[in-house]
């Protein structure tokens, strides 16, 4: 089997399990959606989501965000964790995106990573979810998953697992492919103790046909 022809049984597989994929993070706006995937950094979704309904209400715009300091936003942020890098991020992005963008989400990759703080993974995230282009959001998720299946060749690094999987899954799959790898990931595919038994994916999986003759 190559690793296309697993890729799309994966596709398929998962699209099955997680019909409804869709961001985790809660948004109402491509600014707001820019600023909690900052804040997600080695912090869980549902603590950014108790966090970010203060944040926007005391910063409901991009130019109150402009008006305010790194230390107001990093005491709404604190629980998030690593707090002061984030609040310097959070306002040095605002004031790019003002004074350099027009006041608008940059819709390119290229673009928005020239914000503090967006790496290749937020900036996949907006370009698919806020633009609607084709995305592969490359997190630990995806990159220990898709190696398990042999989607990948196992590569632990992020931009590399990127490019394999933009040549095997459809650009019209790929960013909900990627919503569904962290559902997956976070319900059955573990880091540590994958749940293989019942897994949709377990019979094109070369990890759980290992667990399996264990």
């Amino acid at each position: 089997m190559t690793k296309k022809e697993r890729a799309k049984l994966a596709v398929e597989a998962l699209k099955a399990e997680y019909p409804g994929a869709v961001c985790s993070l809660e948004y109402q706006d491509p600014l707001q959606l820019l600023i909690a995937v900052r804040l997600s950094a080695q912090c869980t979704d549902a603590r950014v989501n108790l966090v970010t309904p203060g944040l926007f209400a005391r910063f409901p715009t991009l130019e109150a965000f402009c008006e305010g300091t790194v230390e107001e936003i990093g005491e709404l942020i604190r629980s998030c964790g690593f707090y002061n890098t984030k609040s310097k991020d959070i306002l040095g992005m605002c004031l790019m995106i003002r004074d350099e963008f027009g006041g608008q989400v940059p819709d390119t990759i290229e673009e928005l990573t020239r914000l503090p703080g967006v790496g290749r993974k937020t900036a996949n995230l907006i370009v698919g979810d806020i633009y609607h282009k084709p995305a592969i959001v490359c997190d630990t998720h995806c990159i220990r998953i898709t190696g398990r299946l042999g989607i990948t060749d196992g590569s632990k690094d992020p931009l590399q697992v990127e490019r394999q999987l933009r040549e095997r899954i459809p650009p019209k799959e790929s960013n909900n492919f990627c919503h569904r790898m962290v559902l997956f990931g976070r319900d059955t595919c573990t880091a540590r103790s994958p749940k293989c038994e019942g897994c949709p994916l377990a019979k094109d999986c070369d990890t759980a046909k290992a667990a399996r003759r264990g």
